[in-house]
């Protein structure tokens, strides 16, 4: 299956990435999706889902011109063409003056960035500029390979160590090099660092031949003060720190910054930006990375596994696309979400109080009732996955809601963007009809057409737990039902569970094994529970997993969530 990107032309520039073309879709067999390329692309999802794996397979394909044999997630690349005037300009952005005796053949031109240069021919390599699809290896290895640029854990700590001055007679070719001598664009670094960390960046020239960046409690009194050599510039420089003795979080944020304002790359992929980062830096770096590329023909990449990060991008208000990628069974999928859905996600104080953006970065989703419930259901399944793995639920986030009635608030945006989100409630989930046990039906896609046959078996159900005069949640769920009726109670609570709505048939919570004989209700239960349950494995009394009860009842879910046909996730 194929999933592109695409971008709006700004100004009278074209883009250099149209589309990108993936081998898979949001589920199998479904059409190849379509999206419109922003100027940000980030990629989200569980572990080994292929983030980090698609970022390299786009930057082999920019810098070689070539698709990779191992390729497992990129199909292909359209890229776009410039007319004659702004190819023209692109070559002059990268071309150098040959080095003293170089050979120049007829027609040649020496091009390159960040130290590296070639020699090409310019004819050739504006031909391939104004056509750059038919003529993509030249275009690659020519133009794009210098103006792509790979960040991950090991090369972004380095950005900020010193750069050579170069020579103030030829353009500048690092990020370095434009900041010393670009006023606006050493200005607006300097904002995003002093916001970030109340020091100001500036750039130092002292080591004679070498620029070095320091963080400054004052900024510079004069542009001379930063870029001269005289006394006042050495003593300036001297009260500052050098960033690269900083911690690694401000070498990591200062240098991505830097590298995108100054580096200028045409592409940047960055793989998991939030490392070393504090979360409320990556929620910054995210929306500084998004203001800086919008509205330019930056095409930026990225991988991470920090909410914080994402928030920060879809809350500075550039256009960004999210995509989840997923891996299981040897099945891929890609799925793009949509920016109003996350935003809808953020701006809701119960989805944001949760912690529900976190579901973008799980496999699964357990939405609770209660903290009480979550905190038990979660112990439950730890024990599962050591003890008895087939039943256990890997790669799951378990998250609470305030009440019954708000499970179904959480997990509906959960699974419109594709998440396999599940409810877990009591059995008093009956006592709520109309547009209550609508909305609950309605959270997990349940058929429309059924839902008036099933408010209906909710309600009999519910008259026949009245008449049995007995407590619901307390004395039996189910069970206090004759035989019939109970059939006809677990056919409902069937139904809901092949949509992902599981009810806890004996009642509540605290029904869950009752030969431990815990008391009390809610968090009482939960700490008495919890020590009866034992806290040492290597302890005798510490209870493992057995058949029946809880133990299944998550088993159940498992099954649910294993199956890759699953019912209530919209396509």
């Amino acid at each position: 299956m194929i999933v592109i990107l695409r971008r709006k032309v700004v100004g009278d520039e074209s883009v250099v990435i149209k589309t990108i073309k993936l081998k898979f879709g949001k589920a199998p067999n479904l059409p190849s999706a379509e999206i419109l390329t922003t100027p940000v692309t980030v990629f989200v999802g569980p572990n080994n889902s292929g983030k980090s794996k698609i970022l390299s397979e786009i930057h082999y394909r920019c810098t070689s011109g070539q698709l990779n044999s191992m390729d497992v997630i990129l199909t292909e690349i359209e890229f776009d063409s410039f007319t004659l005037d702004i190819a023209q300009e692109k070559i002059s952005k990268i071309t150098l003056k040959p080095d003293y005796n170089e050979a120049l053949m007829p027609d040649n031109i020496i091009v390159g960035k960040g130290g590296n240069r070639q020699q090409v021919n310019e004819n050739q390599l504006l031909s391939a500029l104004q056509d750059t699809n038919s003529q993509i290896n030249l275009f690659c290895r020519w133009y794009l390979a210098f103006n792509t640029l790979i960040l991950d854990g090991r090369n972004r700590i380095n950005l900020v160590n010193q750069q050579s001055a170069g020579d103030l007679q030829q353009p500048p070719h690092t990020s370095f090099q434009v900041l010393f001598r670009d006023d606006d664009k050493r200005k607006k670094v300097r904002r995003i660092i002093y916001d970030a960390f109340g020091l100001h960046l500036v750039v130092d020239p002292t080591n004679l031949g070498q620029l070095r960046l320091r963080l400054s409690s004052r900024p510079p009194a004069t542009d001379i003060e930063e870029r001269g050599i005289h006394e006042d510039a050495l003593k300036f420089h001297s009260d500052a720190i050098l960033v690269e003795q900083a911690s690694d979080g401000v070498k990591a944020f200062t240098g991505i910054v830097t590298e995108i304002i100054a580096g200028d790359p045409a592409v940047l992929l960055i793989d998991e930006p939030e490392a070393f980062l504090h979360p409320s830096l990556a929620f910054n770096l995210g929306k500084e990375i998004a203001l800086t590329s919008s509205g330019t023909e930056k095409r930026i990449f990225v991988s991470t596994h920090s909410p914080n990060f994402v928030m920060g991008c879809i809350q500075s208000g550039a256009p960004v696309n999210i995509v989840r990628l997923t891996y299981r069974n040897g099945t891929p999928t890609a799925r793009i979400l949509s920016n109003q859905d996350i935003l809808r996600l953020m701006r809701n104080p119960l989805l944001r109080s949760t912690g529900v953006l976190s579901g973008l970065f799980y496999e699964f989703v357990i939405v609770t009732e209660s903290d009480a419930d979550r905190a038990f259901y979660q112990e439950i399944n730890e024990r599962l996955l050591r003890y008895k793995p087939e039943l256990g639920i890997i790669n799951c986030l378990f998250i609470n809601a305030q009440n019954k009635q708000t499970v179904k608030t959480i997990i509906k945006p959960l699974r419109e963007l594709g998440i396999p989100a599940v409810g877990l409630v009591d059995i008093d989930i009956l006592k709520d009809g109309g547009q209550v046990w609508t909305g609950f039906l309605e959270s997990s896609f349940i058929p429309a057409l059924e839902h008036q046959s099933l408010a209906t078996l909710r309600s009999h159900i519910e008259q026949k737990l009245k008449e049995s005069g007995k407590n619901m949640k307390r004395n039996g769920g189910v069970e206090i039902l004759s035989h019939s009726d109970q059939e006809a109670a677990n056919n409902l609570f069937d139904k809901l569970a092949e949509y992902g709505l599981f009810v806890v048939r004996k009642g509540e919570l605290e029904s869950w094994l009752p030969n431990l004989g815990a008391t009390g209700h809610g968090p009482t239960w939960l700490i008495d529970i919890f020590e009866k349950m034992g806290e040492d494995p290597e302890s005798s009394s510490y209870l493992k997993p057995s058949s029946g009860d809880v133990w299944s009842f998550l088993g159940e879910i498992k099954k649910w969530f294993d199956n890759p046909t699953r019912k209530g996730i919209p396509l």
